[in-house]
This record gives C-alpha cells, structure tokens and sequence, in this order.
C-alpha cells in the first residue's frame, strides 16, 4: 500500500500544473527598445549660432519627435558657423561619425557659400556630392535623408 502510495505521489508531482495563474503571471522575453540615431550636418543654422543647445533645431526635432513616442537619441551634430559645403565636406572627412550609420540625416548648408561670394558651379558640384555622403551615412537609404534650403535673402 504504501508503495502505491508512493508510486501516486509521484505521478501526481509529474503532473504538476506549471502554468502560471492570475497571481503569478507569465514571464515576457526581455524587449530590446532601439532608439533611432540621428546626424544634422549643416553650419550656423544647424549649430544654433548664439543660442543654448536645446534651442538648436536639431536637438528641438529629437525632443519633439520623442513627445510623439519616436524614440531618437539627441543627434550627433557635425556644424559650425561660417561653414561652406567644401568646409563641410572636409570637417565630415575628418570626423569620426563618418565611419558610422544613422537612421537619418539632415543636411542644411549653403548660405555661406552665398555670402561669401564663392561661385555657384562650386555649390552645385559640392551640394550633391553632400547629399550622397548623408545617403551614405543614413545606411544607403535616401529615404532616411532629408534636407533644409538655405534661407532667401
């Protein structure tokens, strides 16, 4: 008797329900959350001349774009004051975002090129080739680009 006891114990703990109940709720995966990452290439405009960082447009778009749940991190921001394309496209050369991939990539340049007198041929050979290093950068996908004009004296 006692061995079929035994044997009944035994089967009873086999059959054990491990399935959770309403007090023990049931284990979720682990979610990785990505964040998108973001680079603005520009000058003056783009670095926010004589504001505080979170008045650059830039960091204004992370910020609004988080309100809207898109989660982005603050972007990585290559731009300074006074740049001209040919400026730009040396400071990219030198910087160690080139070797990176973005989600997305703004481009907004030009006007000192402008001001500064420099030839029109020169933003129109330096403007595309620009927007194929953002290209390049946003992974190879031109959707993930999106540019700024200059502002229209």
């Amino acid at each position: 008797m006692r061995s079929l006891l035994f044997v009944l114990l035994l089967f009873l703990a086999a059959c054990e329900n491990n399935q959770p109940t309403i007090d023990e709720p049931m284990e979720q995966p682990e979610q990785q959350v990505s964040t998108l990452t973001y680079l603005a290439l520009g000058d003056s405009y783009t670095i926010g001349e004589d504001v505080g960082v979170l008045e650059r447009w830039p960091v204004q778009l992370g910020a609004r774009l988080r309100e809207d749940s898109v989660l982005v991190d603050d972007p990585d921001i290559i731009a300074r004051t006074g740049w001209t394309t040919d400026e730009l496209i040396a400071a990219i050369d030198a910087s160690s975002e080139k070797d990176s991939l973005y989600d997305m990539v703004s481009l907004l340049i030009g006007v000192n090129n402008q001001y500064r007198g420099y030839p029109l041929d020169q933003y129109k050979t330096e403007l595309p080739e620009l927007l194929n290093t953002a290209i390049q950068l946003a992974n190879g996908d031109p959707s993930r680009v999106f540019m700024l004009s200059i502002p229209d004296y």
